[in-house]
């Protein structure tokens, strides 16, 4: 009976021995087996459109600060608010009566001028008669010479203070110097202005066209000269932009980037950038803010999804299939992206055959299928 038992215990080791081998085997066997991964042939057939957005402050094409010329009691207010004017359409009216009358008083000393050198110049061919028959000195023919030049001189003196008297009155009517529209109104009638205030009356905005400023880093920069060929090649060919607005719309009408600062900020590595959007709803105000969105448009490239690629630092690889081999490949992107796919400037050509998701699980060389 002993004997019976000890030969079965033999045979359930056994049995579980072999029962290991066996799982052993088929682990063994299956790590060696290909597995099945996501395969794309390359093609460049593609024609790719990315957008990047940059945050942008938005300013009137001219906006001039109004500011009195001459001191004196806001007389009358023309406008409103918001107030479209046009090229010289007067916007206040300063108290115009002491300016008046400075201009009366310089009209009257201009005749009281023209009365002395009149007198003056008689005086003068008098004595210029007499002296010839010599009966009065050449002391004398000097002294009315002088009192005639001098008249002459309090003349012109006298006209001067005309035309400024004249300017002074006519800058008691604040006018628009351009086209636009009227800001802020901090000053109403009765307040006392003068030419040394800190804030201006208004501020006229010339909004038929609104300057948009944005900044892009170097590498942007240098990107998308190197796509155009050069700078100014790029200002020309480049396409229109849009603009999104701080509530997240995007403007109807599109712009045109005019120049590109040819200088980096040495602070912040930056380029500054001027567009211009028409502005003909007058939807857009100085003062706003929002992003500008540029495309960069790629034709007959190679896209590949970024699930495809492995990115080391500031290397990016795919893995190309080989005699059925995962190969790894350096390959050059373009700088601009949609989140989601590369546009592949080197590396790949049409026919190369890559594993296009989970490039981050294979290892060199492995089987795939």
């Amino acid at each position: 009976m002993i004997i019976k038992t000890i030969r079965l215990k033999a045979w359930l080791m056994i049995l579980a021995g072999c029962s290991v081998g066996v799982i052993s085997c088929k682990t063994e066997t299956n790590n060696n087996e290909s597995k099945g991964y996501s395969l794309a042939v390359i093609d460049a057939d593609s024609n790719k459109e990315i957008t990047t957005s940059y945050s942008a402050s938005i300013e009137g094409k001219q906006d001039i600060d109004i500011y009195p010329q001459v001191s004196g009691y806001i007389e009358k207010l023309n406008v409103s608010e918001g107030d479209i004017v046009r090229k010289g359409e007067i916007l206040f009216v300063i108290d115009q009566v002491p300016y008046k009358a400075a201009l009366e008083t310089a009209v009257a000393n201009v005749e009281s001028a023209k009365a002395n050198l009149a007198t003056a110049e008689l005086t003068y061919k008098s004595t210029q008669a007499l002296f010839a028959k010599k009966v009065v000195s050449d002391f004398n023919l000097q002294t009315t010479e002088n009192a005639y030049l001098t008249a002459k001189a309090q003349l012109a003196q006298a006209k001067a203070q005309e035309v400024n008297a004249r300017n002074d009155l006519s800058y008691t009517e604040v006018k628009s110097p351009s086209n636009g529209v009227v800001g802020m109104l901090p000053y109403r009638v009765g307040t006392l202005v003068n030419s040394n205030m800190l804030q201006p009356l208004t501020t006229v905005s010339d909004n038929s066209e609104m300057y948009v400023y944005f900044s892009m880093t170097e590498n942007q920069f240098l990107s998308l000269v190197r796509q155009f060929g050069s700078l100014d090649k790029a200002l020309q060919d480049m396409p229109a932009i849009q603009l999104q607005l701080n509530d997240g719309s995007v403007y109807e009408e599109k712009g045109k980037i005019e120049s590109i600062s040819g200088v980096i900020d040495k602070e912040t590595g930056t380029v500054g950038v001027h567009a211009v959007f028409p502005n003909s709803s007058r939807l857009l105000h100085s003062g706003a803010s929002g992003n500008v969105l540029i495309p960069s448009v790629y034709e007959k490239c190679i896209v590949i999804p970024q699930g495809a690629t492995v990115q080391l630092q500031d290397k990016i690889l795919v893995y190309k299939v080989v005699d059925g081999k995962a190969v790894s490949t350096l390959i050059k992107v373009a700088p601009v992206n949609d989140g989601k796919e590369y546009i592949v400037l080197d590396g790949l050509k049409p026919g190369d055959e890559i594993v296009s998701d989970g490039a981050g699980m294979i290892r060199e060389g492995i089987q795939v299928k």
